[in-house]
C-alpha cells in the first residue's frame, strides 16, 4: 500500500540552550581540558572482535547514531564492520561491543534516484571508501560514493542529527525504513505519520534481545519534502500477524552543494514525548550548533583526565578508551524524566537521570569504579537506576536493556555496583531498600540454582543447567557485596549470613588438581578434568581463566592455594602454559597470553595479584605487555569485545597506574603507569596528580611510592585518598626486585 502525503499543519519549536541538556536530566560536575575530542578515534575497535560503532553520540546518550553496513552476522553486531564496503542506513540505536545483536532503530538512508539495490538482506545501499570517512567523539562523516552524498552525523542526548550534502544536482530521496531488522532484532509493528511538509512522527516496536522494545520518534527536516511515498508490508511472527512494517520515501529536488538536515528525537514513552524531546534538545535542525554543544560536553568529560606523553599514539589510545568507557550505560528517560519500567508502568526520575543498558557481568569490574572517580554524580544515578529497576522487577537486574531484563550472563552483579555507590556516598539511594532487594534476590531459591548454592555451599552439576563453577564464584562475590552493605548499615545478622556465603568459593576448589572444579550434588568432583578445556561448566572461559576469581578474599584464596609462593607459581604458569592441542579456542578466547585471555572479563584483575607475592615486578611486566601489545590505534585495536566500556575502562585505569582488584573494597592496586604525568580533575576543584619520575619503557617498576609526601608501605591506595586530591609520586626503576620489602 502507498500513501501520498502533503502538508498538514504547521509545526513550531521554541529555542532553548543545548548546553544544559548535553549532560542528561541532571547536571554533571568538574571542569574541562582543552580539546581531548581531537585525540579520539571511534574507528578503534570496529575490526577484529571489538564490535564497536564509529557513529555519533553524546556522553551516555540515548541516541547512538551510526552507519549500518546492512548485513547481519556476529562481526556486525554493532551494525558496522570495518572490512565492509557498503552502507545501507544510519540508525539511531546501537550496542557497543556486546557480542549480541539488537537495536538498529529508526534507520534513514539518503539516495539519488534510482537507488542502488541488492537482494535482501542488504537492500538499498551505497558503496563507500574509508578514505572518505572521518570520526571523532560526537561526530561522524562519510561520502556515499554511489550517490555523491556527503553524510555527517552528530547527536545530543536524545536527538540524532544528520546532514546530507549533495555534490551534484539530482532527484534525491531520504528513505526511512522501519521494517528493516538485523541479527537478533525483528520488527513487530511500526508507523510513520506525516505531520506537515517538514515533520514526521512514528514508532517502531520490535522483539529481540530487548523484549517488547518500543521506540517512538519525531523527525524535523530543514526543508520541505516535495512528495512522500509510504509502503506497508504485513509482519508475522510464528505465523501470527503482529503489525505493519512501514517504509517512507521523502523526495527532494536538490542542487549542487545543497544540504538537508534531519533532527530525530527518540522517546521510550510516546509520540508526544518524542516531540517534547525534540523541542528540548533540537528546536531547529541546526547541525553545527548541536555538534558544537556535544563536542563541548565531550571535552568537559574527557578533559577530567589529562595525561602527558611524547607518544601521540598513546594519547589517541587513551582518549579513545576513555571515550568508549563513557558511552554506556545510556540515558533512558525523556527530557522530563519519564521512563517505562519493567513492570509496564511509566515512572519519573525527578532530580536524577535514569539509565539503562547495563552489562553488569562486565562493567562492575572497572567501568563503574571509573565512573565513581570521573563522574560521581552519574555513578550515583546509575546505581539508583539499577535499584529502581530491581524494585519494579522484583529482583536485582542482570543485563537490562531499554526497560527489559535480558538475563544475559550470570550472577547479580548490580549488587556490587549499588553497594559500592552507597558505601562511597554517591547518589540519592535508599540504602535499606537496596539491602532488602539484594537479600531478597540472593535468597531466591528458584533462581539459577541459588537453592543449591544455599544448601550445599556450591552450585552442583544438574541436567539442564550450566556454568556451575562460575556461578559459585560469582555468587560468592556478589554475596560479599551484600555483606559489605549490611556492615555499613550495622545489620550484623545479614552481614554474618552473607559473609559466610561469600566463602563458598572454597567449596569448589580441588586441591588434587589445583583448580576450581565442578562437583556433583553428592560432593564428588567431576572427572575427567582438563583445565584447558572450554566446557559448559565455566562461563565463556576455561578453568585457568576463572582460577583467581576471588577478588573479595585474596588472603583466603592464597591460603587455599598454599601461600604466596603457590599463588606466584600459579600466576607464572597461567602466562606460560600452552593450550592442549586437542582444545579448540572459542571466539571469546582473544588477547591470549598463555592461558590468560584479556579479551574476556573474568581475568582482568589477575596481573595485580602479583602485588601479593614477592615479585610485584612480574605484574608490571604483564600489564605493560597488555597495554602496549593488545591495545593499538588501529581498527583492530581492542583485544576483545568492548562490552559496554569494560575493555576500555581497564585500559584507562591501568594506564594511569592503578586498578580496583576488588571493585567494592575501595582499594586500588598499583601497577605500572604509561604516562609520566597524569591529572584527574575532581569535584570541588580538587585534583589528583600522578607523577611517574624517571618513567621509560624499561623503567616501569615502582621503586618507591609517596602520597602527599608520605611513603607508602604497600602497593595500593584508597578511593578516599584519590577523591581527597593530592599527589601520588612514583619513583620508577628498571630493577626487577621487590622494592616494597623496604617499607
Amino acid at each position: 500500500m502507498k500513501i501520498l502525503s502533503g502538508p498538514i499543519l504547521a509545526f513550531a519549536l521554541p529555542l532553548i540552550s543545548l548546553l544544559t541538556v548535553a549532560a542528561g536530566c541532571s547536571p554533571g560536575n568538574g571542569t574541562a581540558a582543552s580539546d581531548p575530542v581531537a585525540e579520539t578515534d571511534p574507528f578503534i575497535g570496529t575490526d577484529f572482535t571489538g564490535n564497536t560503532y564509529p557513529g555519533a553520540q553524546a556522553p551516555f546518550g540515548m541516541v547512538q547514531l551510526s552507519p549500518d553496513n546492512g548485513l547481519p552476522g556476529w562481526d556486525r553486531i554493532s551494525g558496522y564492520f570495518y572490512p565492509d564496503s557498503t552502507i545501507a542506513g544510519f540508525s539511531h540505536t546501537h550496542l557497543s561491543g556486546t557480542g549480541a545483536g539488537d537495536l538498529y532503530d529508526i534507520s534513514f538512508m539518503p539516495v539519488t534516484l534510482p537507488a542502488r539495490e541488492a537482494e535482501a538482506p542488504l537492500g538499498i545501499h551505497s558503496r563507500f571508501s574509508h578514505d572518505s570517512e572521518s570520526a571523532r567523539a560526537g561526530y561522524y562523516k562519510v561520502t556515499l560514493s554511489d550517490y555523491g552524498i556527503d553524510v555527517e552525523l552528530t547527536a545530543t542526548p536524545r536527538v540524532g542529527l544528520q546532514r546530507y550534502t549533495f555534490t551534484r544536482p539530482d532527484s534525491a530521496a531520504v528513505i526511512l525504513n522501519l521494517a528493516k531488522a538485523m541479527n537478533w532484532d525483528a520488527t513487530r509493528d511500526s508507523r510513520i505519520t506525516v505531520i506537515d511538509s517538514v515533520t514526521i512522527v512514528g514508532y517502531r516496536f520490535s522483539d529481540g534481545w530487548a523484549r517488547n522494545q518500543k521506540v517512538w520518534f519525531a523527525t524535523r527536516f530543514s526543508r520541505p519534502f516535495t512528495q512522500t511515498d509510504i509502503d506497508t508490508v504485513a509482519l508475522y511472527a510464528d505465523g501470527i500477524y503482529t503489525g505493519r512494517g512501514e517504509t517512507a520515501t521523502f523526495r527532494f529536488n536538490t542542487s549542487q552543494g545543497e544540504s538537508i538536515t534531519l533532527a530525530t528525537a527518540l522517546s521510550p514513552t510516546g509520540t508526544e514525548a518524542a516531540l517534547a524531546n525534540l523541542r528540548a534538545e533540537s528546536p531547529e535542525p541546526d547541525f553545527d550548533r548541536a555538534e558544537a554543544a556535544t563536542r563541548k560536553a565531550w571535552n568537559e568529560l574527557l578533559g577530567r583526565i589529562s595525561v602527558s606523553t611524547d607518544d601521540p599514539r598513546r594519547r589517541k589510545i587513551f582518549y579513545t578508551a576513555l571515550y568508549h568507557a563513557l558511552i554506556a550505560p545510556t540515558i533512558f528517560c525523556d527530557a522530563d524524566g519519564s521512563y517505562p519500567g519493567p513492570d509496564g508502568r511509566i515512572h519519573k526520575a525527578a532530580g536524577w537521570t535514569n539509565y539503562s543498558t547495563f552489562s553488569t557481568w562486565d562493567t562492575y569490574r572497572a567501568a563503574h569504579p571509573l565512573y565513581t572517580i570521573v563522574d560521581p554524580g552519574k555513578a550515583g544515578d546509575m546505581a539508583r537506576s539499577l535499584l529502581e529497576f530491581g524494585i519494579q522487577n522484583g529482583r536485582l537486574p542482570v543485563w537490562n536493556l531499554w526497560g527489559s531484563e535480558t538475563d544475559m550472563m550470570i550472577g547479580y552483579h548490580s549488587a556490587p555496583i549499588i553497594a559500592d555507590a552507597i558505601i562511597k556516598g554517591l547518589g540519592n539511594l535508599d540504602a535499606r531498600k537496596a539491602l532488602d532487594l539484594m537479600v531478597a534476590t540472593a535468597r531466591k531459591r528458584d533462581y539459577r540454582q541459588l537453592g543449591d548454592f544455599i544448601d550445599l555451599g556450591y552450585v552442583p552439576v544438574r541436567e539442564g543447567d550450566n556454568w556451575q563453577v562460575s556461578k559459585t564464584l560469582e555468587y560468592a562475590f556478589d554475596d560479599y557485596s551484600i555483606a559489605m552493605l549490611a556492615k555499613r548499615l550495622g545489620d550484623k545478622k545479614i552481614y554474618e549470613e552473607f559473609l559466610k556465603r561469600s566463602k563458598n568459593y572454597a567449596n569448589t576448589y580441588n586441591p588434587a588438581t589445583g583448580f576450581f572444579q565442578n562437583r556433583l550434588p553428592d560432593g564428588r568432583f567431576v572427572a575427567p578434568f582438563n583445565p584447558d578445556a572450554y566446557t559448559e561448566d565455566i562461563c565463556e572461559s576455561n578453568s585457568w581463566q576463572y582460577l583467581f576469581s576471588v577478588q573479595h578474599d585474596v588472603e583466603g584464596m592464597i591460603s587455599l592455594f598454599g601461600g604466596p609462593d603457590a599463588l606466584e607459581a600459579k600466576l607464572d604458569s597461567m602466562t606460560t602454559h600452552k593450550t592442549d592441542p586437542s582444545v579448540k579456542l572459542p571466539i571469546f578466547a582473544t588477547g591470549m597470553i598463555g592461558q590468560y585471555a584479556h579479551g574476556n572479563e573474568p581475568a582482568h584483575h589477575y596481573p595485580y595479584l602479583y602485588n601479593y607475592t614477592s615479585s610485584p615486578w612480574k605484574g608490571a611486566d604483564w600489564l605493560y605487555r597488555i597495554m602496549t601489545e593488545l591495545y593499538t590505534d588501529t581498527p583492530s585495536g581492542l583485544p576483545g569485545n568492548e562490552d559496554m566500556g569494560q575493555m576500555s575502562a581497564w585500559y584507562v585505569l591501568s594506564s594511569l597506574g592503578f586498578y580496583p582488584l576488588n571493585p567494592v573494597g575501595g582499594v586500588y592496586e598499583l601497577g605500572t603507569p604509561l604516562f609520566d604525568h597524569s591529572e584527574i580533575r575532581l569535584p570541588g576543584g580538587k585534583k589528583f596528580t600522578i607523577r611517574a619520575i624517571g618513567l621509560t619503557d624499561e623503567k616501569r617498576y615502582i621503586a618507591k611510592a609517596k602520597l602527599n609526601g608520605k611513603t607508602l608501605d604497600a602497593p595500593r591506595i584508597t578511593h578516599e585518598q584519590i577523591m581527597a586530591g593530592g599527589t601520588l609520586e612514583l619513583q620508577m626503576t628498571s630493577r626487577k626486585t621487590n622494592h616494597w620489602k623496604k617499607h
